[in-house]
């Protein structure tokens, strides 16, 4: 594992974030392995976590990646930028900023600008939210925060210090095209968008192209044949029949059943446990 100076963790909140998971996670993947791959990295919890000193991680989500490099390539002026946010934050500052995507001022935007903005509105918006719409404009209300950490120039730095001494391959892109090269020894995590537990889930989609049942069939293909090369492979998903079908009938495969908090929800009350899934190859 790679040494850093503090202990890694997210540099900014994503729906279906695996931080409270991570125990389990981490007792149910290989205890050894060579590269690390994360095709739909989100958040990062358990990439930084592990730290590993080889990995190649991916997002479809082009706001996010843009975030990664710019923390990699630009740290000092991202934090520069984000301490502008930082003195300027107010409903009326965020409604500003969030508009830029309509009315053609991102077009203007430095990368580092644009990933400043990302991270800013994602730490005072409602729930951490990323969502868009169909025309990929950003769309989510601004949040009631007393005291929202805007900047953590700390762990910026650290985050930045990690991919730049380690071999960190970042690509964009889908998730097919991210294991590719994985090979034998290798440890594969998938954490797709999750299958919707009923007809009115509105959170399996974080890009304005979604991520439907044929995608779920691809993965499920992907996940096949990359156990068949030898790859570790581990997935999360939700604990819904249809998943359920798509891995029950690959020999050997390891299904557990655990509990997560479900945090995204309008109303409180259908907040709480619920029950997702780990599913493993049987490659150790």
């Amino acid at each position: 594992m790679a040494t850093t100076r503090v202990k890694l963790k997210p540099f900014t909140k994503w729906t279906g974030g695996k931080r409270q998971l991570l125990p389990k996670l981490i007792d149910l993947m290989p205890k050894q392995f060579n590269r690390y791959y994360e095709p739909f990295v989100g958040g990062g919890a358990l990439l930084f976590e592990l730290t590993p000193e080889k990995a190649t991680i991916n997002d479809f989500n082009t706001d996010l990646i843009l975030a990664y490099r710019e923390i990699r390539n630009n740290v000092e002026e991202l934090i520069e930028i984000l301490e502008i946010h930082k003195e300027n934050n107010s409903k009326d500052y965020y409604l500003d900023l969030r508009s830029v995507d309509r009315d053609g001022r991102i077009e203007r935007m430095t990368e580092t600008e644009k990933a400043a903005r990302l991270l800013y509105m994602l730490r005072v918006n409602f729930n951490g939210l990323y969502r868009v719409n169909s025309k990929n404009q950003f769309n989510v209300p601004y949040g009631r925060y007393k005291n929202p950490q805007i900047v953590d120039e700390i762990l910026l730095y650290d985050i930045s210090e990690y991919l730049n001494s380690n071999d960190i391959e970042i690509l964009e892109g889908d998730f097919e095209r991210a294991v590719s090269t994985a090979a034998s020894g290798d440890f594969v995590y998938f954490d797709p968008p999750y299958a919707p537990i009923s007809s009115t889930s509105s959170f399996t989609s974080y890009t304005n192209e979604g991520f439907d049942e044929s995608d779920q069939i691809r993965l499920r293909d992907t996940f096949i044949e990359l156990s068949k090369r030898g790859v570790n492979v581990m997935l999360s998903n939700s604990d819904v029949e249809f998943i359920h079908e798509l891995y029950s009938n690959i020999p050997n495969v390891d299904i557990r059943v655990v509990k997560a908090n479900r945090m995204i929800n309008s109303n409180a009350s259908k907040r709480g446990k619920i029950n997702e899934l780990i599913i493993r190859s049987s490659n150790w």
